[in-house]
């Protein structure tokens, strides 16, 4: 049956309860790999947050935070996705639109805030998904303020979420400043259009752009208070948002490398898995 021909014969909320169902029956498989999950119950019921994260070169946080947090408050996560993802068509744009993901313009984020639902935005993009090996875990926000504007315009309460593991999955072989990156930034701008964007080289398992097993450490901050003072200048309290919100990011995954440093699971070897630190 042609793409567009099955399509009408569905709707978006029962793509939407399928996209749930298997979400749902997901929790033998992520528990299989022990993910170290702090902070979690400690999010406010009511789901109104705006999580801040991380991005990382395997990508998992933006799956494994929504699916994390519905598991425990029961409500759905919209992520805020870069335009380039969220004009996708297809197949794939339905299965985008029916996960909760949104393109993350001002407006809609807004819509969401007013409505009072969660959501989940990386303010470095997809900048930070590809990173030398001088990089990894360092939050490329490039003076990103936008999440804090939106924020602090609604009083809407920020949860940091720190994601270490991702970054290791690849072993990176060039740096920010060497000569392969000064070659490849040209063709990084005219695919991504981000001009400071290079093209690492890496490799997985051996010599194979295989990933390799890596476990995941995920921590979710103290809710932050965005309400601004009342004798606070708008911007300047913005800009304090930001910081605040970077550096508890920034110390969370400090903290979280520590706890990886230290453990016997860290590579997901099964005769360790008896040793894995939990929180």
């Amino acid at each position: 049956m042609h793409y567009t021909a099955f399509m009408s014969l569905i709707s978006q909320s029962t793509l939407q309860r399928w996209i749930e169902n298997v979400a749902d029956r997901a929790h033998p498989v992520v528990s299989a790999f022990e993910p170290y999950v702090d902070g979690l119950d400690d999010l406010p019921a009511d789901g109104r947050f705006l999580l801040v994260g991380n991005h990382t070169q395997a990508g998992t946080e933006a799956l494994l935070i929504p699916y994390l947090v519905r598991r425990q408050i029961g409500i759905r996560v919209r992520p805020l996705a870069d335009r380039r993802f969220g004009n996708i068509t297809g197949l794939a744009g339905d299965v985008f639109a029916a996960a909760g993901a949104v393109v993350g313009s001002r407006d809609t984020a807004r819509e969401l805030m007013q409505a009072g639902e969660p959501i989940l935005v990386f303010p470095g993009g997809g900048r930070e998904i590809s990173k030398a090996k001088d990089q990894l875990y360092e939050l490329m926000w490039k003076g990103r303020t936008g999440f804090a504007r939106l924020a602090a315009e609604n009083d809407y309460p920020i949860i940091p979420v720190a994601l270490v593991g991702g970054d290791d999955v690849y072993h990176v072989l060039t740096s920010s400043d060497g000569r392969w990156a000064r070659m490849t930034k040209p063709l990084a701008a005219r695919l991504t259009g981000d001009s400071n964007m290079a093209i690492p080289l890496m490799r997985g398992i051996g010599p194979t752009l295989i990933p390799r097993p890596q476990r995941t450490y995920l921590r979710f901050g103290a809710p932050i208070d965005t309400t601004r003072p009342k004798r606070a200048v708008a911007e300047k309290w913005v800009e304090t948002v930001q910081m605040r919100v970077k550096t508890e990011l920034e110390a969370d995954l400090a903290a979280l490398l520590e706890v990886r440093s230290t453990d016997p699971y860290r590579q997901l070897a099964p005769w360790a898995r008896g040793s894995a630190v939990a929180p």
